[in-house]
């Protein structure tokens, strides 16, 4: 600190009998009542003999001249805070001492300063606040996000500096990173992704089937087109496929062909019933319908039922089951083994 300072906060100190001169010359400004904050002025006085013993009347700050103990000290040294440093300039914190704190770098005071002088009252407590020193608030800085990237992507997160970004493609294929570090120099560590266009080639066609979709060379994500089956066939997978995201199409349906049941003189289990299979219409099932035929025990009078399953235009009859004769068929119709009686579990053992 410069001599300059030092003179003037010595001369804001002073000694008693400069503040006697002082209150002499009427200096002392007079006592402001409620203008001093959590304090409690001394008793007022024109003149030391209207003080009592060890009181002197002496110039108290916004208290005016008032009644005090000059030997009395202030507390000294102050609680230990944060973000500063106090230090006392007179020779001791006693009544008109000066001391002053200074915050540490970087920190400043509510004020917007970073130091601050402080008097020893007549009430024993320095003048001013108690320092509260704190870090300036910066003003929060981001990263740009250029038009191009807004308007092809999905932005989850801040660009705020220091956080992070993820890209999701509004539509096409992301290229390039999925996620972006905003830096404090309001750049981004990685370059931006882009969104490169996504289509489908044309459909497959489908054996037996018949493709309903407008013809192109390249079809947009979410088209759709449609499949139908010749006659005599069934669809086998969606109707409606549609192009995806990474460029395929949802499905590949099929156009399976009906199957011939392969029986005519034994009645047969389909969708629980039981059918002579010219009463089924062509005599033939769809693909993947379950037909149940029936086989005779080996050593007994009883049947036991066999279930095949068409796929494609193929349904084989089991291994076990015999096809009635002519005769068998119309001269006995009532021992065919689909009319005896089933064996039992026992039987089957």
């Amino acid at each position: 600190m410069d001599s300059v300072l030092l003179l003037s906060l010595w001369a804001l100190a002073g000694s008693v009998s400069l503040q006697t001169a002082v209150q002499a010359s009427d200096a002392c400004p007079e006592r402001l009542l409620g203008n001093e904050r959590r304090r409690t002025c001394p008793k007022p006085c024109t003149q030391d003999k209207d003080c009592g013993n060890k009181r002197q009347c002496l110039c108290d700050g916004q208290c005016g001249l008032s009644c005090v103990a000059p030997g009395r000290t202030c507390p000294w040294p102050l609680p230990s805070g944060y973000n500063f440093v106090a230090s006392l300039l007179s020779p001791t914190p006693s009544f008109s001492a000066l001391l002053e704190v200074r915050c540490d770098t970087g920190y400043m005071l509510p004020n917007g300063l970073d130091a601050a002088i402080r008097r020893c009252q007549g009430d024993r407590q320095w003048s001013g606040d108690d320092p509260n020193c704190t870090a300036p608030t910066s003003p929060q800085v981001s990263c740009p996000l250029p038009e191009e990237v807004t308007d092809t992507f999905s932005i989850d997160g801040s660009a705020v500096a220091g956080t992070t970004i993820r890209y999701t493609c509004l539509s096409g294929e992301r290229v390039g990173n999925s996620e972006n570090l905003c830096n404090i120099d309001q750049t981004w560590q990685y370059p931006h992704p882009i969104c490169q266009r996504v289509w489908c080639p044309p459909p497959q066609e489908v054996n037996q089937g018949y493709l309903v979709a407008v013809q192109r060379t390249e079809y947009d994500v979410g088209d759709a087109i449609y499949y139908l089956c010749k006659k005599n066939h069934l669809l086998d997978g969606p109707n409606r496929v549609t192009c995806q995201p990474n460029g395929t199409w949802s499905a590949v349906p099929y156009c399976r062909a009906r199957c011939p049941i392969p029986a005519e003189r034994s009645r047969v289990l389909i969708g629980g019933l039981k059918r002579w299979p010219y009463d089924v219409t062509d005599s033939v099932v769809p693909h993947g319908e379950s037909v149940t035929f029936y086989c005779k025990h080996s050593r007994k009078q009883c049947s036991f039922p066999y279930t095949q399953t068409c796929f494609d235009g193929r349904l084989n009859p089991p291994f076990c089951y015999l096809e009635p004769t002519w005769l068998q068929y119309k001269l006995f119709p009532h021992r065919l083994v689909s009319e005896i009686e089933a064996c039992s579990l026992v039987d089957l053992d």
